[in-house]
Order: structure tokens, then C-alpha cells, then sequence
């Protein structure tokens, strides 16, 4: 029962300027984006993180660094970034490159709000291709950072809107098509615990808020009756 922290990437310059930039390179973190990864870094300090896994793409990259020199100004023990290819950007095909506003004029875009599951990008990937293989990532890399470092393992994985919103909504028991319901912002923090029988979903979307409760969280995955009274189940022993 490792934690996984979901950080999706800090603002880019192809955010700020409403551009689809997918797997394209030379897309990075604007002033705006390093200020938020900063923030999110700041966060994240107060946890002891086992790992760091990163899309491949520069702006995850760059957010990841931000948050391993911060564990290191901790005066922690080196933590490593680990690149995973299953947790890059959705391959967009041909509508890579163009302007949002431009792609909300086209007959495949209302499928992408309301049936994603159905959609598979023209010269690129299926939306249910995108969250098999990111889930199957994150899932995987959960199970082996707390075979290596115990259930008590906090790790990051840093990747991008869609990935994590995909990655969320398997956690939540949402079907794909429900997925849109879901907002994660830039440089944002969600929280998920995979156990044995479900996967448990503590936040969603944060950018503020302390994150040193992580470190004393409790290894049970069943739920308080009742409700509990705050983070952990340690109340309902």
C-alpha cells in the first residue's frame, strides 16, 4: 500500500497560449509554470519521497527536478529521476500543434467531452489506449516502490492532464466517458493509495494545503465506517 503522488507539469508556454502541444518538443514550463512547480516542490518537501517517475516530455522533466533539488535541500538521501514512457502525453496525431479553439470546431471534439472511450485521435492513439497504458504504469510502478521500500513508500509520478485524469478515474470506479468530470490543474496534487482489494483516493487537483500527514499514514485499506475523522483509518481500529 505505497501513496502515489499524481503531479501534473507546471503551466507551459503552449498552455498559456491555448496551443495543443502533445509529445512535441521544445515545449516548456513558462515563468508562470516554474512558479508553480516551485510551490508544488515547497509542498512536497514535507514528505520523504522513495522516487520520482517523470513523463519523458521537458515540462514533466523540468517539474520533476524542481521537486528532487527541494527533497535534497531537505537534507535527505538522493532521490533519483526515473524516466517512464507510459506516462507521456496522449499521442494527439494530427491534431498535435493546433489551437484549442481552432480543434473545438471539428465532429470529433464533442466526442472527446462526452464519449472518449470511443475516440481514437486521426494519425494518433485511442483515448482507452492512453489510459490502459498509464494506468498499467502507475499500477506497476506502485507495487514495485513499495516491494523495494515498504507500504509506508510515498513516490511521485509527474505527468500530464489527461494521463493523470485517466489515471484518477480507474482509482474513482469511473468509466473513461466520465472522465472530463475530473479536473487537474497545472503543478497540481493528487493523492492515491492502490491496496489490496481497491485503490483509495485521498485528493484530487490540490495546490495548496500541507502534505506531512502523509508520513505517519496508516497501512489499513478498509474504510472507517462512518466516515473517520480525517486522513487515516487509525480511528476505526
Amino acid at each position: 500500500m505505497a501513496t502515489v503522488l499524481l503531479v501534473r507539469h507546471g503551466r507551459t508556454t503552449a498552455n498559456a497560449s491555448g496551443l495543443l502541444a502533445g509529445r512535441a518538443d521544445g515545449v516548456s514550463l513558462d515563468e508562470v509554470g516554474r512558479e508553480q512547480a516551485a510551490l508544488t516542490a515547497d509542498r512536497l518537501a514535507a514528505v520523504q519521497v522513495a522516487g520520482v517517475v517523470s513523463s519523458p516530455l521537458e515540462r514533466c522533466q523540468q517539474t520533476a527536478q524542481f521537486i528532487l533539488d527541494r527533497q535534497s535541500g531537505a537534507s535527505r538521501a538522493p532521490v533519483e529521476m526515473d524516466l517512464d514512457a507510459c506516462l507521456t502525453e496522449c499521442d494527439y496525431g494530427q491534431w498535435q500543434g493546433r489551437m484549442l479553439n481552432d480543434l473545438a470546431t471539428e465532429d470529433l471534439w464533442s466526442a472527446v467531452q462526452s464519449q472518449p472511450s470511443a475516440v481514437t485521435f486521426p494519425g494518433g492513439e485511442s483515448m482507452a489506449a492512453m489510459q490502459a497504458r498509464s494506468v498499467a504504469a502507475i499500477r506497476r510502478r506502485d507495487a514495485s516502490f513499495e516491494s523495494l521500500h515498504g507500504p509506508g513508500a510515498v513516490w511521485v509520478a509527474v505527468s500530464h492532464g489527461d494521463i493523470i485524469k485517466s489515471i484518477l478515474a480507474d482509482a474513482l470506479g469511473m468509466h473513461l466517458d466520465l472522465f472530463q468530470r475530473i479536473n487537474v490543474g497545472p503543478a497540481s496534487v493528487s493523492i492515491v493509495r492502490y491496496g489490496a482489494s481497491r485503490p483509495t483516493v485521498h485528493a484530487t487537483n490540490t495546490d495548496a494545503g500541507d502534505l506531512s500527514w502523509l508520513t505517519n499514514s496508516v497501512t489499513s485499506d478498509d474504510a472507517p465506517v462512518g466516515g473517520g475523522t480525517g486522513h487515516t483509518a487509525s480511528s476505526a481500529r
